[in-house]
């Protein structure tokens, strides 16, 4: 199959199957991967996309092509390879907070390198915008991510990057932090949430002085800072910040593929601000009010991700719904 020209946004990085606990041991297998995740995400925003790693041709490989598919995600790599699918056993705490458990060594996501993820974007030509993040931050794969993430940016194309650290399945934790912080170097937009920031050590008394402090190491137009229930922030480097969080409580069922949604959200509302001018200038141009629509936009779409059992991103006419009956509070 042709590619789809009309493609925006190529997201590179793992797809995985979540097994996800339940208060009797038990567990259910749900679709996941945090830029797996993403590529749904947007596509279910109307954002064109097209995930770029090969998936397995085992059940679970099966599974996750035709959700792709569904959510009409174009798949760059449309012949499965023998690999298995990556899997993560995923733990919930009693507020529904995920503690993950990874298997990926030699599994089907990890089969590419950086010349054919170069590639498989050049087939694209409005592609604007490249993400990546969690997993593909793993030092073992800096070969892969960072030289195709350097020649993407080279290209005049914008780079997002989400930490989204996982510390506990990374053997070298210094080389782990270093990996991540060369990716966030080359982003344009970067999103972290304050258990990031901790994990990569970022000083400062309270998150958001810590973001502040990420920010003006990178060259980044935009910096997400997420908190969980406790809201999130939009910052640019040239001191503008903005803060929202839901008025009332959520009934969260689980956390997974918050983050996913939130960032999807934000990527969302500034692609379709910068359909005539590009997102570049659209980056340049944001001003308070910009930032806090973008903001509000972001936080409904994990808003509505968390009141469902796995990741189940919400479509663009939920979220627009959503901020009409549920205003967020801004500060």
């Amino acid at each position: 199959m042709a590619p789809n020209l009309d493609v925006r946004v190529a997201v590179a990085g793992e797809a995985l199957i979540d097994l996800i606990s339940d208060a009797q041991g038990m567990f259910t297998p749900c679709l996941g991967g945090a830029v797996y995740n993403l590529s749904r995400a947007l596509s279910r925003q109307g954002i064109v996309t097209t995930y770029l790693n090969p998936l397995s041709g085992d059940r679970f490989g099966r599974s996750l092509a035709s959700q792709l598919q569904a959510d009409h995600v174009h798949i760059a790599h449309e012949a499965p390879v023998q690999a298995p699918t990556s899997l993560a056993v995923v733990n919930l705490n009693h507020a529904g907070h995920p503690d993950y458990a990874f298997y990926r060594e030699g599994v089907a996501d990890r089969q590419l390198n950086s010349d054919t993820l170069h590639e498989c974007c050049n087939a694209y030509p409005q592609l604007e915008v490249v993400c990546t993040g969690a997993l593909a931050l793993d030092p073992r794969d800096t070969n892969i991510y960072v030289p195709w993430l350097e020649k993407q940016k080279a290209q005049g194309r914008s780079v997002v990057v989400d930490a989204n650290l996982r510390p506990s399945v990374m053997p070298d934790l210094p080389a782990y932090r270093q990996m991540v912080m060369t990716g966030l170097r080359v982003a344009d937009i970067i999103k972290v949430s304050d258990e990031d920031l901790q994990h990569l050590q970022v000083s400062g008394s309270n998150p958001l002085e810590q973001a502040k402090k990420l920010l003006h190491q990178t060259s980044a137009s935009l910096l997400a800072l997420t908190l969980g229930a406790d809201g999130a922030w939009l910052l640019t480097p040239s001191g503008q910040s903005v803060f929202a969080r839901e008025a009332t409580p959520l009934r969260v069922a689980d956390t997974v593929g918050a983050g996913d949604s939130f960032l999807a959200g934000l990527l969302t509302w500034l692609l379709m601000q910068s359909k005539q001018a590009g997102l570049t200038q659209t980056l340049q141009a944001l001003d308070v009010s910009r930032l806090e629509q973008a903001l509000q936009h972001a936080l409904a779409s994990a808003s509505l991700c968390v009141q469902q059992q796995g990741c189940v991103p919400p479509t663009l006419d939920h979220i627009q719904d959503w901020i009409q009956r549920y205003p967020c509070v801004h500060a």
